[in-house]
């Protein structure tokens, strides 16, 4: 996930306020190399799952790859080529930006894993390098999906053991923010911030603007619906992925975050509802429903309506350094071993704080430490 409006000069992301759970003590850096101090805060570190018997069905889940970046490409090259070897890893998406990098990481995760599913994320979609005469970001996704069938990835819904595993394809609209707007601030608008914009290209009658996008993708999903029914039938376990995120409670608030509209491009309602026709209303019995996702490089372990949600980025560099996805040490984080779902991540950075807090979005006041990098508007009496 990239806006273009990016305080890439903190050296600190949205951080809760009053609660005993954080640190009170932060530290932020301007792009003018001025120190702007209030103590300092160390993100604490997310401890590695118990994996499991090695002999047994593990699943590993990860998201946000982006090895684009000589460090990220470098953690996938270090994954043990032994250990992995009878396991399964859900990439959820945001694998790379060009399609010669999409392939190497796709293969070296395949030479190191005995299955490894994907799901696309719109980074994968990008048009933009020089070189990359996509006619539109559909092609270039269907080059994708057929890279993944001769490396041998699984891009359709397979049943593994016991478990099974359905890959959900999405893409985000502006309507799935329902929470109220931060007013009264110079808040750039999505055109301006988010690189898919002008990044992906799309055919006639698809757009960012709408929902076209949202509905192209989830019918997508239709496809392999015989698949599915046999899998709700036959498996004891289900773990669903997508790239986007299904619902905004998996979002920190508006006005904790730097830029307060991401909520607009980051999800789809009729995701969560293809989730909920899986995994039932209420989930399954017996705490048996999961769904990994990405994008927002936020960690997050939380239960909602009865379906365990989880995302376990890999993020960029510069958001491990600070731990804004819980460090690295990590991941992939073993979700499925022993015929059983792992223990919740911990500590886990935002789904630990609204744990203890309740989510207030009528409250449009911008955190302290975000307020300082926005102008307010100036009033006009008239």
């Amino acid at each position: 996930m990239v806006v273009r409006f990016n305080p890439s000069c903190l050296t600190l992301s949205q951080q809760p306020h009053h609660t005993a759970y954080f640190s009170k003590q932060v530290t932020v850096r301007c792009s003018y190399g001025r120190h702007m101090k209030r103590g300092y805060l160390g993100r604490p570190q997310i401890l590695p799952s118990v994996l499991g018997n090695n002999d047994g069905l593990r699943v590993f889940v990860v998201s946000d790859l982006h090895t684009d970046y000589d460090e990220n490409l470098k953690w996938v090259k270090c994954l043990s080529t032994v250990k992995h070897k009878n396991d399964v890893l859900l990439v959820a998406g945001d694998v790379a930006e060009t399609y010669h990098m999409f392939v190497a990481t796709m293969s070296l995760l395949k030479d190191r894993f005995e299955h490894v599913f994907y799901i696309p994320g719109n980074h994968d979609l990008w048009c933009r390098r020089v070189g990359q005469n996509y006619v539109d970001s559909l092609e270039k996704l269907n080059e994708l999906l057929d890279a993944c069938k001769r490396i041998g990835v699984e891009t359709n819904p397979m049943a593994v053991g016991e478990l099974g595993i359905i890959p959900l394809f999405s893409w985000y609209h502006e309507s799935f923010d329902k929470e109220k707007d931060i007013t009264g601030f110079r808040i750039p608008p999505l055109e301006m911030a988010c690189k898919d914009f002008y990044a992906c290209k799309w055919p006639n009658g698809l757009s960012n603007g709408d929902t076209s996008l949202a509905l192209y993708f989830d019918a997508m999903n239709d496809k392999q619906m015989k698949v599915i029914e046999e899998i709700q039938k036959t498996c004891d376990h289900i773990i669903t992925f997508s790239h986007f995120v299904p619902r905004q409670e998996l979002c920190p608030e508006k006005r904790m975050l730097f830029y307060p509209k991401l909520p607009k491009i980051i999800g789809s309602d009729s995701l969560e509802d293809r989730i909920r026709s899986i995994h039932g209303t209420e989930g399954r019995r017996d705490a048996s429903s999961c769904h990994v996702f990405g994008h927002t490089h936020f960690c997050w372990d939380a239960v909602v309506d009865g379906i365990r949600y989880v995302q376990a980025p890999l993020a960029y560099p510069r958001e491990r350094m600070r731990r804004m996805n819980g460090g690295e040490n990590w991941l992939p984080f073993c979700l499925y071993a022993d015929q059983k779902f792992a223990d919740r991540l911990n500590p886990c950075y935002w789904s630990d704080y609204y744990s203890a807090n309740p989510r207030t979005p009528h409250n449009t006041k911008l955190a302290p430490w975000v307020a300082r990098f926005y102008k307010q508007k100036e009033s006009v009496d008239v």
